[in-house]
Order: C-alpha cells, then sequence, then structure tokens
C-alpha cells in the first residue's frame, strides 16, 4: 500500500531526503550536512572579528590550517568554489561572512554559483528567477535525454535504411 493509499503511513527519512538530491541545484541542509560542515561553518563565523579577517586575508591558507577541517573543505574556500563548500557541509548563510570578508554582496557572490555573469543573474532575478521547465527533476532530465537519443538514432536509422544503406 503506497503513501497516497495510506495517508497515515510514515515515510523513510531517507527516502523522504533522497527525493530532494534529484532537484537540480538544490543542497537542502540537513543534519548529515551540518554535522560534515560544522568546522568550516565555524571557520566562516570566526570571520565576524575583524582581527580574524585581518588574520584571515594575511594568509588565508594557515588561517584554514587551524580549523579541522578537510582538505577538500579547505580548498573549496581557497578556490571561492561555494558550490562544492555546500556540497561538503557548508551553509550559505555562514560562508556569507566570507563573501563579505571578500567584498562582495550576497547577490554577487550566489551568482558565482550559477553559469551567469552578475547582471545576468541580476536581470533574471527581476524577471522572476529561473524557469522550472528543466529544472525540476535531474532523473527526468536524464529520461528526456536519452529518449531523444534513441529517437535520433530512431530517425538517423529510417534515413539510413530510405537510402539503402
Amino acid at each position: 500500500m503506497s503513501n497516497q493509499e495510506n495517508p497515515n503511513k510514515v515515510q523513510d527519512i531517507h527516502e523522504y531526503l533522497a527525493a530532494f538530491d534529484d532537484i537540480p541545484g538544490t543542497r537542502v541542509f540537513i543534519a548529515k550536512r551540518a554535522r560534515q560542515g560544522y568546522h568550516m561553518n565555524q571557520f566562516a563565523m570566526s570571520l565576524m572579528t575583524s582581527e580574524n579577517r585581518e588574520r584571515f586575508k594575511a594568509d588565508e591558507r594557515a588561517y584554514l590550517d587551524e580549523w579541522p577541517m578537510t582538505e577538500e573543505q579547505k580548498q573549496s574556500i581557497l578556490d571561492r568554489d561555494y558550490n562544492r563548500a555546500i556540497d561538503l557541509g557548508g551553509n550559505v548563510y555562514f560562508l556569507s561572512k566570507l563573501f563579505s570578508t571578500d567584498g562582495f554582496s550576497f547577490a554577487e557572490a550566489v551568482s558565482t554559483m550559477t553559469d551567469m555573469t552578475f547582471p545576468e543573474y541580476t536581470q533574471m532575478m527581476i524577471n522572476g528567477g529561473r524557469s522550472p521547465e528543466g529544472n525540476r527533476s535531474i532523473k527526468e532530465n536524464n529520461e528526456k535525454a536519452a529518449l531523444a537519443k534513441v529517437a535520433m538514432e530512431d530517425q538517423k536509422f529510417a534515413g539510413d535504411k530510405k537510402e539503402g544503406n
């Protein structure tokens, strides 16, 4: 019996959370990510004091090495690869302290997490944001791409057959 047939049935939490992984570009900050990124987020919060910002700017690597983060987490910070940092447990609201340290507004920093320039990102947001078309399901997008590929191969095969190849 499915959850639709029995609305009182409790859904498996892992199944429920896995569904969010299917939304393109979406990273839900769940307990697992919070634990994974705890020290990275504490590092980011440390940048709230001018003394720590100055120490970080003076030698980013040395300052990061004071924190018990993975090398991959540290590298994501050094590279300012915010998408990767979020994948590794960073929370965008904590990482905003890093944006500010670098002199970026929240919107400027977030635009670097897209395939757009800041002016393009700004205009997209003014226009109402991204279209939901094609942004609902990674699985669905992959299935559509596979079907389109098969259809193209069928057309090519039919064309080759017509020509006698």
